[in-house]
C-alpha cells in the first residue's frame, strides 16, 4: 500500500501546481551546461537541498535521486546501485565512477567498493549523478553511472561559515570554512569532522577531511587548484544473523566482530588550467596526483584475514572545446600512471578452505591512456545530434611477491603482464517539443578493464577463465518537461545488457562470465501544491535479471548457487522511491518530511531467500534565529521502524545490517 501511494504522489506531482524551478547546471559533458539541454539522465542535488538533509552519510543524499540505491554499511561504508543491483566485490568497485571536482577519487583498476567515503561531500556545493553508461567522456568504471561531488567556489567577498551537530546516538559533527577574493585570486579552506560511538556495540567512527582551493583568474589563463585530505578510523560492526536478531531491539545492536576495523587515508591534488585558443575555442588541462592507503579486517569472511592495500597515481586530463554556430566539438586525451599494492594475511587458525597464513602479497604497476571525441550538430533549431567515442587502453604489470600456486581457497598467479583495450561509443538525439519540453534517445556502450583484484586475487576454481573486460550496451529514451510555470517532470526508460560480469557467489567463490539485463523506468517530479508547499518525488521501477545458467554440480566446491536465466539478480529491488514534502509557512521556517521506500528483493542468486524491503520516514526542520545564524532539527526514522539497510544470504545464513532506530538530532549553522 505504501509503495502504491508513492507512485500516486508522482502522478499527483505531474498534475498539481507549482512555481518555476531555477535553472540547474550540470557537468555531464565535462563542462557546465543547463540540465535541460543534456541528452542524458542527470540529477543535480544543490546546496540548499544538501543543507536541509545535513547527511550523516552520503547515502542519505544520493537516495533522493531516481535510479540510485545505496546500502549504508558500518560507519562510513556503503555499497552502491545506480540502474543496477547493489553490487559487491570487484563489480561494486569498478562499475561506478566516483569523482570529486571532475577527477576520479581512485585509479581505474584500483577502485574501492566504499569509494565515496573519500569525497568531501559534507562541504559540497552540489552533487551530480549521471545514470547509465558514461564511458564515452568519462572512461573506465562509468559502467552504470557517475557520481561527481563538486566543492564550493571561493567567495567574491570575505565569508566564514560553521556548523555543529549532535544527536541521540552520540554522533557529533562539526565543519567550517573561510573564503575570500583578493584581486585576481580566490581562496577557500574547509574542514569537517565526525565522531560517533556507533549505533551498535564497538562500532565507533572518527573521520576528518580538509579541502584547500586557490583560483587565479587572469586575462589569458585561469588556474583552479584543489588539495584534499581524508583520514578515517572506524571500528566496524559486521552482519547480524537471522531475522529474530533483526527485529529484537537489543540484539540488533550487538556486534559479533568487535575486533573488526577499517583505517583509511587519502591525499589528492589537482590543478585545472584553462586557456582560450580562439574566440570560440578553449583548452583545459588538469594534472593531478593522488595517494591512498587502507587497512581493514575482513570480518565478513570466515578467516577474518587482514587486508592492506593502497596506490599512488599521477595523471592528466585534457580537453579541447570548440563551439560554432551549429557545431560543437570536445576532444581530448587522458593518461595516468599508478603503482598499487595488496597483502592479505590470516593470523588465526584455518577455517575450512580459508587457510592460516599469507593469502596474497603483490604489487601492480599500471598505465592507462585514453582518447575521446564528442561532436554535436544542430540539425534544426530544435534538434541536436550528438556522437561520441572513447578508446581506453590499460597495461597491468603484476609482480607476485609470495609463492605462486594454490593455498587452500587462494590462488596466487605467477608474474604476468595484462593488456586491455576497450571502446565506449555513444549516439544521441535531442528534440525540443517547445521551449519547456524536450525528448531524447540514446545508445551508449560502457566498458571497463577488470579490477586488479579480479585478476590477481584469485581463488582455486579460477584456473582457465580469467576475468575479461566488462561491457554494457544501453538504450535510453527520456523526456524533460515543465508544465506552466510550476511543474517539472523528468522521465526516462532504459534497457541495458551486460556481459563478462564478475561477482562473488553465496559460497564466496568468484564467477567470471556472467550476463545480466537491466530494464526500467525512472521519474523525478517537482510540484508546489501551494506557494508554501512543494512536493518532490524520485521513483524507479526496474527489473535486473540474470541472462545465463549456472549448474552448481558442475563447479567443484559450490553447492548453493543454482542460477537460472531470467531469475532476479540478488539485492535488486524492483521498486525504489523517495518522496519529500517541503513546507515553508513563513520566511525563516522550513520543514521537510521524507518518505523512503525500498521494495522486496532476493538475497541470493538462486532466488531462494528474500527480504521484504522497508519504508522509513525522516522529518527535518530549520529556522533562522537571527541574521546569519540558523538552528536545525532532524528526526530520522520517525516511526522507529526495525529494518535492514542491507540483507543478504551467504555461507548458509541470512545476514543483515540493521538500520538505525529513531534518532533525534540538533544543530546550529552560522554564515556571515
Amino acid at each position: 500500500m505504501i509503495r502504491t501511494i508513492s507512485f500516486a504522489l508522482v502522478v499527483l506531482a505531474a498534475s498539481g501546481v507549482a512555481k518555476a524551478q531555477d535553472q540547474i547546471i550540470v557537468t555531464g559533458d565535462r563542462r557546465p551546461q543547463a540540465a535541460e539541454t543534456a541528452p542524458a539522465s542527470i540529477t543535480s542535488i544543490g546546496e540548499s537541498e544538501l543543507g536541509i538533509v545535513g547527511a550523516d552519510h552520503i547515502a542519505e543524499v544520493l537516495s533522493r535521486a531516481a535510479g540510485v540505491n545505496l546500502h549504508r554499511g558500518s560507519g562510513a561504508e556503503h555499497l552502491t546501485a545506480i540502474r543496477s543491483p547493489v553490487l559487491t566485490a570487484g563489480a561494486g568497485a569498478g562499475s561506478f565512477l566516483f569523482l570529486e571536482n571532475g577527477v576520479p577519487l581512485r585509479s581505474a583498476g584500483f577502485a574501492n567498493i566504499n569509494g565515496l567515503f573519500d569525497a568531501h561531500h559534507e562541504l559540497a556545493e552540489r552533487i551530480e549523478i549521471v545514470r547509465g553508461p558514461s564511458g564515452a567522456l568519462y572512461g573506465a568504471n562509468a559502467i552504470h553511472g557517475v557520481v561527481n561531488v563538486i566543492g564550493p567556489d571561493p567567495a567574491e567577498t570575505f565569508s566564514v561559515s560553521g556548523e555543529i551537530f549532535g544527536d541521540t546516538e552520540d554522533r557529533y559533527k562539526w565543519k567550517g570554512s573561510v573564503s575570500n577574493a583578493i584581486g585576481r585570486h580566490g581562496v577557500y579552506a574547509g574542514v569537517s569532522a565526525v565522531s560517533e560511538d556507533g549505533y551498535r556495540d564497538d562500532a565507533g567512527l572518527d573521520q576528518q577531511k580538509a579541502t584547500l582551493r586557490h583560483v587565479y583568474d587572469g586575462d589569458a589563463i585561469s588556474i583552479d587548484t584543489i588539495f584534499a585530505v581524508d583520514n578515517l578510523e572506524q571500528e566496524t560492526a559486521g552482519f547480524i544473523f537471522g531475522r529474530d536478531d533483526l527485529f529484537d531491539r537489543d540484539r540488533r545492536r550487538t556486534n559479533d566482530f568487535p575486533q573488526a576495523f577499517r583505517d583509511a587515508k587519502s591525499v589528492r591534488l589537482q590543478s585545472t588550467i584553462t586557456a582560450p585558443v580562439s574566440e570560440r575555442a578553449e583548452l583545459r588541462v588538469t594534472p593531478y596526483a593522488r595517494w591512498n592507503d587502507m587497512d581493514f579486517l575482513q570480518h565478513f569472511l570466515p578467516g577474518n584475514a587482514l587486508e592492506e592495500n593502497g596506490h599512488w597515481s599521477v595523471g592528466i586530463q585534457s580537453a579541447y572545446y570548440l563551439d560554432r554556430d551549429r557545431f560543437a566539438l570536445i576532444a581530448g586525451i587522458d593518461a595516468e600512471y599508478t603503482e598499487g599494492w595488496l597483502t592479505e594475511l590470516q593470523e588465526g587458525s584455518s577455517v575450512f578452505s580459508f587457510t592460516q597464513g599469507l593469502h596474497y602479497d603483490y604489487d601492480v604497476q599500471a598505465i592507462n591512456a585514453s582518447g575521446f571525441v564528442e561532436a554535436q550538430y544542430e540539425l534544426t533549431p530544435r534538434t541536436v545530434v550528438t556522437a561520441a567515442a572513447r578508446v581506453d587502453g590499460a597495461i597491468y604489470d603484476y609482480n607476485n611477491k609470495a609463492s605462486s600456486g594454490a593455498n587452500g581457497r587462494f590462488l596466487r598467479p605467477a608474474d604476468q603482464v595484462d593488456r586491455f583495450v576497450t571502446a565506449s561509443p555513444k549516439l544521441s538525439i535531442r528534440h525540443e517539443l517547445s521551449n519547456r519540453a524536450s525528448v531524447y534517445a540514446s545508445f551508449a556502450r560502457g566498458a571497463r578493464p577488470p579490477q586488479t583484484t579480479d585478476l590477481y586475487r584469485l581463488q582455486s576454481n579460477q584456473t582457465d577463465n580469467a576475468a575479461n573486460p566488462e561491457i554494457i550496451d544501453a538504450i535510453e529514451v527520456g523526456s524533460r518537461a515543465a508544465f506552466g510555470e510550476r511543474i517539472s517532470l523528468n522521465v526516462a526508460a532504459f534497457w541495458m545488457e551486460k556481459r563478462n560480469v564478475f561477482f562473488r557467489d553465496a559460497d564466496g567463490f568468484n564467477v567470471n562470465d556472467g550476463k545480466t539485463r537491466h530494464v526500467g523506468v525512472e521519474a523525478e517530479t517537482v510540484v508546489a501544491l501551494h506557494e508554501t508547499l512543494t512536493l518532490s518525488s524520485a521513483v524507479t521501477y526496474a527489473a535486473h535479471t540474470y541472462q545465463f545458467d549456472r549448474n552448481p554440480l558442475a563447479t567443484p566446491g559450490v553447492f548453493n548457487e543454482n542460477i537460472s536465466s531470467g531469475d532476479d539478480v540478488d539485492t535488486a529491488p524492483r521498486i525504489v522511491a523517495n518522496t519529500r514534502l517541503e513546507w515553508r509557512p513563513i520566511a525563516p521556517l522550513r520543514f521537510e518530511a521524507e518518505w523512503r521506500s525500498v521494495g522486496s528483493y532476493f538475497t541470493d542468486a538462486a532466488n531462494d531467500h528474500s527480504y521484504e524491503g522497508y519504508d522509513i520516514l525522516n522529518l527535518r526542520a530549520e529556522t533562522e534565529i537571527r541574521a546569519g545564524l540558523a538552528a536545525f532539527l532532524t528526526l530520522r526514522n520517525a516511526t522507529d521502524a526495525l529494518y535492514a539497510e542491507r540483507a543478504d544470504f551467504a555461507f548458509g545464513n541470512d545476514r543483515f545490517f540493521p538500520g538505525e532506530t529513531r534518532t533525534l538530532g540538533f544543530g546550529l549553522r552560522f554564515r556571515n
